[in-house]
């Protein structure tokens, strides 16, 4: 596992361009000139739901000078590079320097856009640590200025997971709550759910998983107001 600096290191020389969805190791860390939010950084917690889903939930830390337009913006925009000092860097491992791998659109929509009903192909190693590695597809359920849902694929089998966010625009910024729901609702989905915690994502991948969570979303403040005025022209 790559350690993060502890504060702003210089970027490494060369381009960082994308790894191909194959890709099956770990990333090249790669340094920006800025560190990872702490774990500390935000309140979070696990918590079981009646149901027997288990949500890991998360309040961020204010995205500062990050709106929730630039949010849905973002996230229908994982694809292409971004620029940092010079060097050209693919946008999703900037995101995350040390454990992205890949995003790309498996499915857009009939016009070729990304919102609802749209498929994300993911990959990632969760803390560097190839034990916790995510390799899936996700559909698009929601994407607006309220939130965003999606509903992972794992090992072609769905409604055994779920991605919910909250944005709520204030004062210098947006508040950025999130959770992973980590079970099934009903059925055989949810007769496994007790399974499926327990080996399928014990509890240190789920604090891998916040830890990793709370590192990507402060790096929005950095990197995301000024690739979305020089892509779009706007500036929230």
């Amino acid at each position: 596992m790559f350690a993060a600096p502890a504060g702003p290191s210089p970027l490494m020389a060369g381009d960082a361009p994308a790894y191909p969805a194959r890709h099956a190791r770990p990333p090249e860390p790669l340094r920006l000139p800025w560190a990872l939010k702490p774990l500390g950084s935000a309140l979070y917690g696990v918590e079981q739901r009646p149901d027997g889903r288990l949500c890991y939930w998360i309040r961020h830390d204010i995205i500062r000078g990050v709106t929730p337009r630039m949010l849905v913006w973002w996230f229908s925009h994982l694809e292409g590079d971004i620029e940092i000092e010079g060097r050209r860097i693919n946008r999703y491992r900037a995101w995350h320097p040390y454990d992205h791998v890949h995003a790309s659109y498996a499915r857009r929509l009939a016009d070729g856009s990304v919102g609802p009903g749209a498929v994300i192909r993911l990959r990632e190693y969760l803390g560097g640590n190839p034990a916790y590695e995510v390799d899936i597809t996700t559909e698009i359920e929601k994407l607006d200025e309220e939130g965003y849902i999606h509903n992972p694929v794992l090992h072609g089998i769905s409604g055994l997971a779920r991605m919910e966010y909250r944005f709520t625009r204030v004062a210098g910024g947006t508040l950025y709550e999130n959770c992973l729901l980590v079970g099934g609702q009903s059925g055989w989905r949810r007769a496994i759910t007790p399974l499926m915690q327990r080996f399928g994502f014990p509890h240190d991948r789920g604090i891998a998983w916040l830890r990793h969570n709370i590192e990507e979303v402060g790096q929005f403040e950095h990197f995301l107001p000024g690739l979305y005025r020089q892509e779009t022209g706007c500036s929230e």
